[in-house]
């Protein structure tokens, strides 16, 4: 007859998980061993494997949870506002709220993603594909010249680096609240785009002008 599974399962795996989140984010993924999130989680390895059987089962769904959270989030910021930079603002607040608790799943997703195998790391792909293209789309819409030149995917891959790194140098109470650092960030990017697509553009075109003369 087959096990039946607690009232509680969803809660002891969902605090299995962030316990080892923390962990791989200390340790590091190699460095961590199922003996040690079955103590860190106080429950005996036996347990453990009830609810997950691996390590990378349970690398998978960290990051499975944490981008379908990022995901969810920032479709509601999007769809807040009709206003196309006032989009671009928001979609930049929701993610830094979004990191507020979750800075160990956030390095996690930059340093060991690319350790699972090529199946699972493309379902994880797929969903960061869609946090890309809600960001690209609102920058394109907010910024149209922008949006219908190659700049588009730097410009977007630019913001989300200037966001996801915020976690290593954020200190709460040093001057800058997140909301603060989301709306500074998206004027820079907003504010400086197109000076710095022309700027680029007179660079690229200078060699034909010299060949020209």
């Amino acid at each position: 007859m087959a096990r039946t599974r607690a009232q509680d399962y969803d809660a002891k795996r969902l605090a299995i998980l962030q316990r080892t989140a923390q962990l791989f984010a200390q340790f590091g993924y190699s460095g961590t061993s199922i003996t040690m999130i079955a103590e860190a989680c106080g429950v005996s390895k036996a347990l453990l494997y009830h609810y997950y059987p691996d390590k990378e089962a349970l690398l998978f769904d960290i990051l499975s949870a944490h981008l379908e959270e990022l995901v969810e989030v920032v479709e509601r910021a999007a769809a807040t506002t009709s206003e196309p930079r006032a989009r671009v603002h928001a979609i930049a607040q929701a993610l830094l709220e979004a990191y507020r608790d979750a800075d160990a799943e956030h390095q996690i997703q930059i340093a060991n993603l690319k350790l699972l195998p090529e199946p699972r790391q493309e379902q994880l792909r797929a969903l960061e594909r869609v946090l890309v293209k809600l960001l690209s789309d609102a920058l394109a819409e907010a910024l149209p010249d922008i949006g219908r030149s190659t700049s588009l995917k730097p410009l977007t891959m630019s913001m989300f680096g200037m966001l996801n790194w915020h976690y290593l140098w954020f200190r709460k109470g040093g001057g800058m609240s997140r909301d603060d650092y989301a709306r500074f960030a998206s004027e820079l990017i907003l504010k400086g785009a197109d000076e710095a697509a022309a700027a680029v553009s007179a660079v690229q075109s200078e060699p034909a002008r010299r060949r020209g003369a």
